[in-house]
């Protein structure tokens, strides 16, 4: 079928995820853990909120990227499943509103995600003064935070809708092929706008987002080591999501050789990622610098099942599955190993995140005494051997990421049935028809 109807029971389902995820987000609001309540900021509720609104955008993000690496590369083979991939990357709209709640929050002290946004950390007249976030403020700032997330952002977004009206719009006019080609360059030089751009402020907005709320800490690989997680989440998810819908009648073209490319990514970024991870720690703990290896004796010592678990999930258990060639071109085995590295990425965004913003929320709640990084080793010193909410994933959290998913699954459905699922005036469709891939046993 080339044209997606979106079932009731399907936006029943959806309606149903975010509901669920609202009502986590209420409870995580309502419900802070003990450890500090005292401080009164909310950090559960707003800690998800980060993850998963970051998570979800960032996946949207990397789609965008990659589209626009394809394009330039005169890649044909995805063109037969370019439909889901458009609606994949406008979740870039929507994505950079969530991303504006949060830095609209910061910029008026609606929460305490940021240690480095906190009143009086750059002013050398307070007492709360920090040589070290001094330093960095002129990056590390409410108004370059705001700033980068709207006007970097909506440059993401702004291309992602002009791949999407571009290719729309080669549907609605290019009947013959002398049309094609014009359509064609359009895409390539959006996407050449986009594909510089990104390279450079996707990481900047990942050390914004992310990387911040351990303020005292940075690493250099910190933004690979994120960006392949996004583009593993995403082409996951794109792979559960081709064989759902090929079981539904729709994407009939797209046959097991697209579908075992997808896997070689996901097998081959798999490694790039723990290539990033093992990088960054053996560095980090072969040079011994006090204010880098905070950052993981931090982890090591209060979050070792997320520590140990990151690898296993994320690596290992990848590796094992899908090192087979066979294993690339089984649906069930292609469906497990994706839910896998989908949730293991979630989970490992989840121990980027959590821990940094629960220092910071101990901090407040000791009555803001301790600042700096001897406030971080205090903080980190003083934890709680379990956190709800933050040492692991508890139902709320996962609750909360249920409600984003639902989210982002209802717009692309919805973007779905707004153009025919087969580009057929794309002058690369015959090459993405006629994809096959060589297989070696």
């Amino acid at each position: 079928m080339k044209q997606f109807t979106f079932e009731s029971k399907q936006k029943t389902l959806f309606m149903a995820m975010m509901g669920i995820g609202l009502l986590c987000l209420v409870l995580s609001y309502i419900f802070e853990p003990a450890a500090i309540a005292e401080a009164g900021v909310h950090q559960r509720f707003w800690s998800n909120f980060l993850l998963n609104a970051s998570y979800f955008t960032g996946m949207a993000f990397m789609i965008a990227f990659v589209i626009a690496a394809f394009t330039l590369a005169y890649s044909g083979w995805f063109i037969v499943f370019k439909r889901l991939w458009e609606p994949f990357a406008l979740f870039l709209v929507p994505g950079l509103v969530l991303m504006l709640v949060l830095a609209i929050g910061n910029y008026a002290h609606l929460h305490h995600l940021y240690h480095w946004a906190a009143d009086g950390v750059t002013d050398i007249n307070s007492e709360h003064y920090d040589a070290v976030l001094a330093g960095k403020s002129l990056f590390l700032n409410k108004g370059w935070y705001l700033f980068g997330t709207l006007v970097l952002g909506g440059i993401w977004a702004f291309c992602a809708v002009k791949f999407r009206q571009t290719s729309i719009a080669e549907d609605n006019d290019g009947a013959h092929p002398e049309k094609n080609f014009p359509y064609q360059a359009q895409l390539r030089k959006w996407s050449a706008v986009l594909l510089p751009i990104a390279a450079f402020t996707g990481p900047v907005m990942i050390w914004q987002w992310i990387m911040s709320v351990d303020a005292h800490w940075y690493s250099t690989l910190y933004a690979w080591y994120c960006m392949a997680g996004w583009w593993l989440a995403a082409c996951s998810l794109s792979i559960i999501l081709l064989i759902y819908l090929k079981g539904k009648g729709y994407f009939e073209q797209v046959t097991i050789e697209h579908l075992h490319d997808l896997a070689k990514y996901m097998f081959a970024f798999s490694i790039f990622w723990t290539y990033c991870w093992f990088s960054q720690y053996m560095l980090i703990w072969f040079a011994n610098v006090g204010e880098e290896t905070i950052y993981f004796r931090e982890r090591l010592d209060h979050y070792s099942a997320l520590f140990y678990g990151n690898l296993v999930i994320n690596f290992v258990l990848p590796f094992l599955i899908l090192m087979r060639n066979t294993t690339k071109r089984r649906n069930g085995t292609l469906i497990f190993a994706s839910l896998i590295v989908f949730l293991g990425h979630w989970m490992d965004f989840f121990y980027l995140i959590k821990p940094g913003t629960l220092i910071t929320a101990k901090e407040i709640a000791e009555g803001g005494g301790h600042h700096g990084a001897e406030g971080a080793h205090h903080a980190a010193a003083h934890a709680s051997t379990f956190v709800e909410g933050f040492t692991i994933p508890g139902l709320i959290d996962i609750g909360v990421m249920i409600g984003f998913l639902g989210f982002f699954l209802y717009f692309v459905f919805q973007q779905l049935t707004k153009a025919s699922l087969i580009p057929e005036n794309d002058p690369y469709l015959q090459e993405s028809l006629h994809h096959e891939v060589q297989v070696y046993e």
